[in-house]
């Protein structure tokens, strides 16, 4: 199947053609047929000769109803325009063009109806002109009648060459089906309509109703007035969504592959039409089915910032057009560039960031992204429309090489400036580092430590665990020296300030493991548990206190919390005379 949008101002016979090949009503309105006039969109397909399917999206020509012209066109890959040969080129045939230029649709076809009542090449030739100009270029021309035929075969054939052109629909893609209808039908419930653009729909499927934070399910699936169990790229699609209350979604929504697709009520874009300074502050922008009110931030001499009434999952490289109801007056057509752009709080920022835009041509680039935003998550860029396939840095975060490179000689010298004004810390904080590099996740500050630093019990330092400011290591030299053949003989407060150890050099030592603390101002060299052990294992068993302060050659002031803390780690148990035996 292949879908096409008709186009053209208002009695122009777009209807009347539509009905003639496919011999199906377009307008669905009892007000329509009476007055003759397509007011919303219309429906219908048919068979071509090749034995393709083609479906039509029948618009209104009016200008009152333009909105819901350019809700049925968004989402479609090509154009049917229509001209009267009796009447030719019309202000309605101009800003429909003006529309379809704007969107960028490049596929097309050119049919001059009522040849029946006059010569078609002057309508046809004006046509062509003006087409040609545009986004479709030299489109094929046919000239039919909708009352007698005339042409319609030769429409057919013209159909399916266009067909044959179009590029394949990328099944794979994520699916965004933007909703051109919504409706409920007694016994199955709400259901919706549009264009499938990309990607595929099965039934029990669940999607994201764009803006909401519930999701929905697919109960159903239609297709060309068949159920079917799924519908791929490209299609007109009906679908019954299970449990959703009518009044949850409308035209201008979205149902959207849960994940896939970012939310931004700001955007900044490439404008293709009026000069930006030129734009009022106020405008409407187009995109899919959804029609939303937006202020205007000029920024460049084409690029402009866009705040949206509402949120709408956007991508970077969508298509869509601004439009100023007020003047029915089609502005231009924008790309998008960046669906999460940074603020422009400081003055000159501005101009910076249209330096940035100019830059950009909206296609997805990774290696450009990564160096705008430096780091981001592998999901968020995904969800702005970027293929990623990069390795992330840690857990899903990628970054820029040479921004990450830059981080690792940052969080090098931060430690060796926190190890100079902290010299007997064991190293920097982790979350220091993440708030001094401005890093968003920990997992980041650890990703980038390497040797010769590592991570210890929170902390980043050297790598080596004994690694001692030198004015600490000398005074436990001078510890091992001094107690070396008496290894449980523990220095006095005052001989331990004659040492150099203080307070804070002994908790450094400890935390090096060069020191033992028994008990404030109680230190043993770091080995003297296992030897503890082996001499009071010689001992008869059980054995006292005493007898272990003699074995051990040392004063009760060490052999107390000595003691005390082999019983907590299980080298010894205290029975309960207060004496003790060695545990095996």
């Amino acid at each position: 199947m292949f879908v096409v949008a008709t186009a053209g101002h208002v009695d122009h016979g777009k209807s009347t053609l539509v009905r003639a090949l496919t011999g199906m009503e377009p307008d669905r309105w009892a007000e329509e047929r009476r007055r003759g006039m397509t007011i919303d969109l219309g429906f219908a397909w048919t068979t071509l000769p090749s034995g393709g399917t083609v479906a039509f999206v029948d618009v209104p020509g009016h200008e009152r109803f333009v909105p819901n012209m350019l809700a049925g066109v968004g989402p479609v890959p090509a154009a049917l325009i229509v001209v009267a040969a009796d009447e030719g080129w019309m202000p309605q045939s101009a800003e429909h063009l003006a529309a379809l230029d704007a969107l960028g649709v490049a596929y097309g076809l050119l049919a001059v109806t009522r040849a029946d009542l006059a010569d078609p090449g002057p309508a046809t030739a004006r046509a062509r002109v003006e087409i040609a100009e545009t986004s479709l270029g030299a489109v094929p021309a046919v000239a039919v009648s909708g009352l007698t035929g005339a042409g319609l075969p030769q429409l057919r054939a013209a159909l399916d060459r266009l067909a044959a052109q179009l590029p394949a629909p990328v099944v794979d893609d994520p699916v965004r089906l933007w909703v051109d209808r919504s409706f409920t039908v007694r016994g199955s419930g709400t259901v919706v309509t549009g264009t499938l653009g990309a990607g595929r729909l099965r039934v029990g499927d669940e999607l994201e109703l764009a803006g909401a934070d519930e999701p929905v399910r697919v109960r159903g699936l239609h297709s060309l007035g068949e159920a079917r169990p799924e519908a791929a790229a490209v299609a007109r699609v009906a679908v019954n969504l299970r449990g959703t209350p009518r009044d949850r979604l409308g035209r201008g929504d979205a149902l959207l592959t849960p994940g896939r697709f970012h939310h931004t009520d700001l955007v900044d874009v490439r404008l293709a039409g009026d000069p930006a300074a030129d734009l009022p502050a106020t405008l409407t922008l187009h995109v899919g089915s959804a029609a939303v009110p937006v202020r205007v931030r000029p920024l460049g001499p084409d690029t402009v910032r866009l705040r949206l009434a509402r949120p709408l999952p956007l991508l970077v490289g969508d298509r869509a057009l601004l439009r100023d109801p007020g003047r029915h007056h089609v502005s231009g057509g924008v790309r998008v560039l960046d669906v999460a752009p940074p603020p422009l709080g400081r003055r000159g920022a501005a101009a910076a960031r249209a330096q940035v835009l100019a830059e950009l041509d909206g296609r997805p680039d990774l290696a450009g992204e990564l160096r705008r935003r430096r780091l981001i998550r592998a999901g968020a860029l995904i969800r702005m429309g970027v293929p990623v396939h990069a390795e992330p840095v840690a857990g899903d975060w990628l970054a820029d090489p040479a921004h990450w490179r830059g981080l690792g000689e940052q969080l090098a010298e931060e430690v060796a400036r926190h190890a100079r004004e902290h010299p007997l810390e064991p190293g920097m904080p982790v979350d220091a580092l993440r708030q001094r590099l401005a890093l968003p996740d920990r997992v980041l500050v650890e990703a980038l430590v390497r040797p010769p630093l590592r991570i210890h019990a929170g902390r980043v330092g050297a790598a080596s665990a004994n690694a001692l400011p030198e004015p600490v290591a000398l005074a436990v030299r001078r510890v091992r020296a001094e107690y070396g053949d008496r290894p449980f003989r523990a220095p006095e407060a005052d001989r331990l300030v004659d040492l150099g150890l203080g307070p804070r050099e002994i908790g450094a030592a400890v935390r090096a493991g060069a020191l033992l603390r028994l008990a404030d101002n109680v230190v043993l060299l770091p080995d003297a548990l296992d030897d503890a052990v082996r001499v009071l294992a010689g001992l008869p068993q059980p054995f006292t206190l005493s007898a272990a302060r003699q074995a051990l050659d040392t004063t009760r002031r060490v052999a107390v919390p000595l003691l005390e803390l082999l019983d907590r780690r299980g080298a010894t148990r205290r029975l309960p005379d207060d004496a003790r035996i060695v545990v095996t």
